[in-house]
């Protein structure tokens, strides 16, 4: 649940990027799937946005 300086969770990044495995295991490890970036966009929000609605 750390943010970078874009307030963006490692969750965020691979929802992002579509890499499901990755936000799999994310949340089975108690990633906060809430935890918004500085532009008010969630994971399921940027994984929608990037066209990666197979993560959500």
């Amino acid at each position: 649940n750390i943010k970078d300086h874009d307030g963006r969770t490692p969750l965020s990044r691979a929802a992002e990027k579509g890499h499901r495995a990755a936000v799999s295991l994310l949340i089975e490890r108690d990633a906060d799937v809430n935890l918004a970036d500085r532009d008010g966009r969630t994971p399921l929000w940027v994984a929608v946005e990037n066209g990666h609605e197979e993560v959500v």
